[in-house]
């Protein structure tokens, strides 16, 4: 790869870097603003509402997101103090700790959604 190719790329993944930066202060900012939520709460939230199924491994959730496995646990862990999701054992494998959404954290979720679609919607 010559010099000039690399500057390119290396320019390019920069231009990557500060959009997302730009982006998820925005979005952080106003969820937390507007619904007392972050971005990776949020996106725990909306992981766990497009799944299939009713409840989810941590294991699982942590596979979907940039977290991790510790942030998303401490990430759960203020979702499950604020009442929008519980977690419990699973009875075939003591080592697996599901998360499953509350009726609450359907409610906050669907009220959030629209600021993020918003926030995104003005930055990209």
């Amino acid at each position: 790869m010559t010099g000039a190719r690399e500057d390119v790329i290396v320019q390019r993944w920069r231009d990557v870097l500060a959009c997302y930066s730009n982006v998820s202060c925005a979005l952080d900012r106003a969820l937390q603003d507007a619904h007392g939520i972050g971005m990776s709460e949020f996106e725990a939230l909306d992981r766990l509402v497009d799944a299939t199924c009713e409840q989810r491994r941590m294991h699982d959730l942590a596979g979907d997101m940039y977290l991790s496995q510790s942030a998303l646990s401490r990430t759960v862990a203020r979702l499950e103090r604020a009442g929008l999701v519980e977690r419990g054992m699973c009875d075939d494998d003591r080592r697996a700790i599901f998360v499953t959404l509350t009726d609450a954290g359907r409610e906050r979720h669907t009220e959030a959604r629209r600021t993020q679609r918003a926030v995104l919607a003005e930055h990209l």
